[in-house]
């Protein structure tokens, strides 16, 4: 199959459209983040640095940390940005740009994405680290592809839409997290559980100000949620704004990916961070010491 230019689209330099760079530009191991000022900080622990590049909020890094290769990029805001990453970051290593075809070798590609988010527990402070053992989206990307769910996935999104009773205008999915990634991030300094990724800051993620909301009790019903797997006993830990499309894409694609997140609201409790530059960089050196 090749791909015509208006599918996969390159820009002049051949590089991926959006991303702007080039298959050599890209490390096996890549750390996404929303915030384009979130690059830097990362890269800043690096011992070299070998590429850097800027196109539109998509900034990459590209060197060596303790003599592994790693790429961080910024994704900017939503799921919708995330759509065009993945599928590029795929791109990269799974076809072959100049005769716009598939590789006969498929690469997998481990995806960490280290974010903020806000926390959905009472018992669960400001700053902690939440880690996804899987994500909830109400977001509508997975919809548009042709994608598989594991049985374990499906039972979970039976459960929390028994639980939620969202409008049928929102159709939520779950998808989980790579295990293997999960387990090397996961510690005594982490909290683990279902990440919901919601297609907005404000009334998706049931924040009111002026315009009234047509959800009912959605974050108390998010906070109340308790699978019935008593082995598992998943929660509901947070709320951010990429999750679900990163892992639907990513899985189905054959990529690794999970997501990690420094908590700086807790919504029960009704509290902010009144600053996390500081801790923001230790989840950072925590994450780079363990991918």
């Amino acid at each position: 199959m090749q791909y015509p230019s208006s599918e996969l689209v390159l820009d002049k330099k051949g590089q991926v459209y959006h991303l702007g760079i080039l298959p050599e530009n890209l490390a096996k191991h890549v750390i996404l983040v929303g915030d384009q000022d979130r690059v830097a900080m990362i890269s800043a622990f690096f011992d070299e640095i070998e590429h850097q590049s800027h196109h539109r909020e998509f900034v990459c890094h590209t060197g060596t940390y303790k003599g592994k290769r790693i790429s961080v990029i910024s994704t900017g805001i939503g799921t919708d940005n995330i759509d065009i990453v993945v599928n590029e970051l795929d791109a990269l290593v799974n076809i072959d740009l100049k005769n716009r075809c598939n590789l006969e070798t498929q690469t997998s590609l481990n995806l960490v994405r280290i974010g903020t988010c806000g926390i959905l527990q009472a018992d669960i402070p400001i700053h902690s680290y939440i880690l996804s053992s899987h994500a909830c989206g109400l977001d509508n990307v997975a919809h548009f592809y042709d994608v598989t769910y594991s049985d374990d996935e499906t039972v979970l999104l039976a459960e929390m839409n028994a639980h939620l009773q969202l409008p049928p205008k929102i159709q939520p999915y779950v998808v989980s997290a790579n295990e293997d990634l999960v387990q090397k991030l996961s510690s005594n300094q982490t909290f683990e559980g279902i990440t919901v990724t919601s297609s907005g800051f404000y009334g998706p993620q049931g924040r009111t100000l002026r315009l009234g909301l047509s959800t009912i009790d959605l974050n108390e019903k998010l906070t109340s949620f308790r699978e019935s797997d008593s082995s598992r006993n998943l929660r509901v830990m947070n709320f951010e704004m990429e999750s679900s499309s990163l892992f639907v894409l990513g899985k189905n694609l054959g990529h690794a990916c999970t997501t990690i997140c420094l908590g700086i609201a807790n919504r029960p409790n009704l509290e902010f961070s009144k600053g996390y530059d500081a801790e923001m960089n230790g989840l950072i050196e925590y994450v780079l010491k363990r991918i």
